[in-house]
C-alpha cells in the first residue's frame, strides 16, 4: 500500500499577494516561490477571509467563514470542536506537527488538533516560548527578539541577532529538522511551518537588510484623494501605528525595502527546506503549500496595517505544489479563499468530509473546473463597525458601515483600485447585484447586526458614523512593551 502523501504547510504572517517575483512584481527577489509556481498552481484571485490575524487563522483551522467561526477582530477564538484539520489528519493516520506562528487565543500554547508544537509568538513569556528559550539556552538575550515595536511597529531595523539564530532561519532549521527525522517513517506527517515576518516590525538580519535600497523601490499606490478610499479602519491603523502626522516618501521606500527583505529571507528557509524533502527523497510524495494570513497596505492610499478589503490589505498569495492533481505553471484567477485549503489537504489525503461543516472546496477541482466557484466572502468588525466584502472574478463591492459607504471596484479595467465605481450609473446594475448576493449571505448565515429586511428587501443596517480616530493625534497610540514607569536603569 502506498504511503499517504505528506504536507508541507508554509505560511507567512502579513504578505501581500503582489511580492512573488514570479507572479509579476519585477523587484522582489523570491527564487524559491518562484520554483513553487513554476512547479506548481499559483491561485492569484485568493482573499483572507477576514483581513486580520486570529480570525484569518481560525476560518483556516476550520474551513470556516468568520460567519461560522464568530469572530470578526483580534479576539477569543471558538472553543476547538476537535474538527480542525490537523485533528482530523491525526485521527486517520497522520503526525501532526507546527513551527512557529499560530496565534490561538487564548490559550497561546493550545494545540488546537496538532499533536505537537514548537512555539514562536511575538507576545509571549519567554519562558513559554520555545524560540526564546533556545536562544537563552545559546546566550542571546531573549528581550525582544522579533524588534522593538510600539513607536517604533514601522521604523526598519536591523535584527539585533545573527542570520542563523534569527526568527525565520530557526524556522527554517526546526521545519528540516522535522523532516530528516521523519524521512523513512512509513506514517505519513503534516509540518505547519508558519513564519512571523514580513509582519511589523520589519528586523531582517545583516546582511539581509542591504538587499533592496530604498531609493530603487517603487513609491506605493497613491490615487488622486486618497482618503476617498479610506474607512473607519484605516483612520484608526494609521493613528494607532503612529503613521498619521504626515507622509516621508524616502521612510515610506525604506519601509518597502525592509518588508521585501524579510520576504526574501522567508524565501530563502522555503529553499532550504525544500531542498531537504529533495534530498531526503520525500519531495514528490509531498504537497507543498504557500500562503499568508492578510495582506498590509505599505503606504498604499497613505494607509498602513490591515483590516480593510482593498487588495493591499486582503489579497493573498497561495500556491499548491503537488504534481499528481496541480498542473505545473498552471495560473487560476477563480476566486478563492483560506477556507478552501482545508478541504484540499483533506480530499488530497482520501478523507472522507461529509460528516464535516466546511465551507471551502477543493482548490485542485476548481483549478480544474470541476467546481463553478463564482464569488468569496471577507468580514472585519461588526455591527457599526461591521466591513463586509463579495468578490467575483471581475468585481470586487464591500460595505462600511460605520461610514456608510459603498466600494465597487472593477478589477480589469482598474487592478490597482484607484477609483470607486460605487454610485456610477454604468456600474448599477453590477453594484446592485453583488450588494444582494452579500446581504443575502449575510441574513442566510444570521448575521443580523449587519441589515435591515422591509417587505422582504434586504439593505444595510445604518448605524452613527464612526470616524476611527479622535482629534487628539497622541490618543489610542500603540504600546506593546512596558511602561517607562517600571522599566529600572541605574542612575537614569
Amino acid at each position: 500500500m502506498n504511503k499517504k502523501p505528506n504536507v508541507l504547510f508554509f505560511f507567512t504572517d502579513m504578505q501581500r499577494s503582489d511580492t512573488i517575483h514570479a507572479l509579476g512584481n519585477p523587484v522582489i527577489k523570491t527564487p524559491n516561490l518562484d520554483r513553487l509556481v513554476n512547479k506548481g498552481t499559483a491561485f492569484t484571485n485568493c482573499y483572507s477571509p477576514s483581513p486580520v490575524c486570529i480570525p484569518a487563522r481560525c476560518c483556516m483551522q476550520y474551513g470556516l467563514y468568520p460567519q461560522k467561526t464568530g469572530l470578526y477582530v483580534n479576539g477569543k477564538m471558538m472553543d476547538d470542536n476537535g474538527l480542525s484539520y490537523p485533528e482530523i489528519l491525526g485521527k486517520n493516520g497522520y503526525k501532526t506537527h507546527a513551527i512557529g506562528k499560530c496565534h490561538f487565543t487564548p490559550e497561546t500554547r493550545a494545540m488546537r488538533g496538532f499533536q505537537s508544537r514548537l512555539v514562536q509568538e511575538e507576545s509571549v513569556e519567554p519562558e513559554h516560548d520555545d524560540y526564546c528559550k533556545f536562544l537563552k539556552k545559546n546566550g542571546f538575550s531573549d528581550v525582544e527578539p522579533h524588534g522593538f515595536r510600539s513607536e517604533m511597529y514601522y521604523i526598519p531595523q536591523v535584527s539585533t541577532l545573527p542570520a542563523e539564530v534569527h526568527p525565520t532561519q530557526w524556522i527554517g532549521d526546526r521545519s528540516i529538522d522535522f523532516i530528516e527525522e521523519n524521512s523513512t517513517d512509513e506514517k505519513p506527517w503534516m509540518m505547519f511551518s508558519s513564519f512571523i515576518h514580513p509582519h511589523p516590525p520589519l528586523a531582517p538580519p545583516k546582511p539581509w537588510h542591504k538587499l533592496y535600497r530604498a531609493p530603487e523601490m517603487p513609491h506605493p499606490n497613491v490615487p488622486d484623494h486618497p482618503e476617498l478610499m479610506h474607512t473607519y479602519i484605516n483612520r484608526y491603523q494609521n493613528r494607532y501605528k503612529y503613521r498619521d502626522q504626515g507622509i516621508d516618501k524616502n521612510l515610506v521606500r525604506t519601509i518597502k525595502a525592509f518588508y521585501y527583505a524579510t520576504i526574501s529571507f522567508v524565501d530563502y528557509q522555503i529553499g532550504r527546506v525544500i531542498d531537504s524533502l529533495e534530498k531526503t527523497g520525500q519531495l514528490d510524495n509531498t504537497i507543498i503549500i504557500f500562503s499568508s494570513d492578510h495582506g498590509e497596505y505599505l503606504g498604499d492610499y497613505n494607509c498602513f496595517g490591515k483590516r480593510n478589503m482593498h487588495d493591499a490589505s486582503s489579497k493573498i498569495p497561495l500556491i499548491v505544489r503537488f504534481p499528481k492533481r496541480f498542473a505545473e505553471k498552471e495560473i487560476c484567477d477563480t476566486p478563492v479563499s483560506l477556507i478552501d485549503i482545508m478541504p484540499t489537504i483533506l480530499s488530497i489525503a482520501e478523507i472522507d468530509t461529509d460528516e464535516i461543516e466546511l465551507d471551502g472546496e477543493d482548490l485542485s477541482k476548481i483549478a480544474s473546473g470541476e467546481c463553478k466557484r463564482e464569488v468569496v466572502f471577507s468580514q472585519h468588525g461588526s455591527g457599526q463597525k461591521g466591513i463586509y466584502m463579495i468578490v467575483s472574478k471581475n468585481y470586487k463591492y464591500f460595505y462600511s458601515a460605520a461610514d456608510d459607504k459603498e466600494f465597487l471596484f472593477d478589477k480589469i479595467t482598474d487592478p490597482r483600485e484607484t477609483h470607486n465605481y460605487a454610485g456610477n450609473p454604468f456600474y448599477k446594475e453590477r453594484q446592485a447585484e453583488l450588494k444582494n448576493k452579500l446581504l443575502n449571505y449575510l441574513k442566510f448565515t444570521d448575521i443580523t447586526d449587519a441589515f435591515d429586511e422591509n417587505n422582504e428587501i434586504l439593505d444595510w443596517k445604518k448605524y452613527p458614523k464612526y470616524y476611527g480616530a479622535s482629534d487628539n493625534p497622541d490618543d489610542d497610540l500603540l504600546v506593546q512593551d512596558e511602561p517607562r514607569s517600571i522599566i529600572k536603569i541605574p542612575g537614569y
